[in-house]
């Protein structure tokens, strides 16, 4: 077997905010195998300023993993605990090379197009009309749960965009999430869950910047809004501490993202630890290409989960990979008769 690997720059369509700064490009790297006349491929979701891997030697670690990929999946997995992009890597690359099809990893419903997969339609940060014009495109189409990153700009217009959805629909016609990303502080975060409650919130994602255990148990205890944890996972590798962030935090969700938390192996390792904990999940992709988007996909829809989960980010970039994959009616599809278009 042979390994070899290649960086990529992903091209936002339109400049992406977050309360952590306006995203234009996104690196990424991809592991590619070949043994005998077969081709595996893996996509490691660096994702600099955030990932726990982004080290300055990142580099030297996948050129180490492409010499020693006669170590086999496991022993490289337990190798690079450290390196959650690259777990998520290997995995896609080992589970590619060892499928009939190379991009239909787990066969199921979902890969035959005869199922879907619920999503959130994602809306980015932004000027009022940037914001208001998104909310209008995913509700026309079709997305019942919307998702809005918050904590950019000022709250009192981030209150009054989710106020101008809950006027024209109620919390069963759509789901409103929100995210900030880390952008409250703790003193203030409460008062603002309260705000935010009046309007049927179904949860916010990170609402204070991770690594505040007693202050996030606070706000988990005292919230009117249902937190998930998302930051809050990065870099937590051994069960040990996963356990311990789990029942001092008291989550009622966690955010599972494979490239950000050990691969496949590392957020099962979340989702049995979670349910022990009576916390909830749903699946995250952060920025992947649509390699790694389908990678997390089909992974997700084997949980069998009935939630909309948050893999509607493939159709952000121009250079992006054409694939089967399709965002429709609020649902990612997968295409049967769409071919792949993957060239480095």
């Amino acid at each position: 077997m042979k390994a070899t690997y290649k960086k990529y720059i992903l091209n936002f369509k339109q400049a992406s905010g977050t309360s952590r700064g306006v995203l234009r490009t996104k690196e990424t790297w991809f592991l590619i195998l070949k043994q005998d006349d077969k081709i595996g491929v893996g996509e490691c979701g660096l994702f600099r300023g955030l990932s726990a891997d982004d080290v300055p030697h990142y580099e030297e670690i996948l050129k180490w993993t492409c010499l020693n990929i006669h170590l086999g999946l496991q022993v490289l997995l337990d190798e690079l605990y450290k390196f959650p992009s690259i777990q998520f890597g290997l995995e896609t690359a080992f589970a590619s090379l060892n499928s009939d099809d190379q991009f239909v990893l787990l066969p199921s419903n979902f890969t035959k197009g005869t199922d879907a997969i619920p999503i959130n339609g994602l809306i980015w940060m932004g000027s009022e009309s940037f914001m208001k014009q998104q909310i209008k495109e995913k509700i026309e189409a079709g997305f019942s749960c919307i998702k809005m990153k918050i904590g950019a700009i000022d709250f009192q217009t981030e209150l009054d965009l989710l106020k101008s959805i809950r006027k024209e629909f109620s919390n069963r016609d759509i789901i409103l999430r929100v995210d900030a990303n880390g952008a409250f502080s703790a003193s203030e975060a409460l008062e603002k869950l309260h705000q935010l409650a009046e309007l049927q919130i179904h949860s916010i994602e990170q609402p204070i910047k991770q690594g505040q255990w007693q202050e996030m148990a606070r706000l988990c205890e005292k919230s009117p809004i249902p937190i998930a944890l998302d930051e809050e996972l990065i870099g937590i590798f051994s069960k040990k501490e996963k356990i311990k962030l789990l029942q001092t935090i008291k989550p009622q969700y966690i955010i599972l993202k494979p490239s950000l938390i050990g691969g496949f192996k590392g957020s099962g390792s979340w989702v049995s630890l979670a349910q022990k904990e009576s916390a909830y999940y749903w699946v995250t992709s952060a920025l992947e290409s649509n390699v790694g988007l389908n990678a997390i996909a089909q992974w997700t829809y084997m949980l069998h989960q009935d939630y909309h989960q948050g893999l509607g980010t493939g159709g952000l970039f121009t250079n992006n990979f054409d694939s089967p994959l399709l965002v429709k009616n609020g649902t990612l599809q997968y295409q049967k008769n769409k071919n792949w278009n993957f060239n480095l």
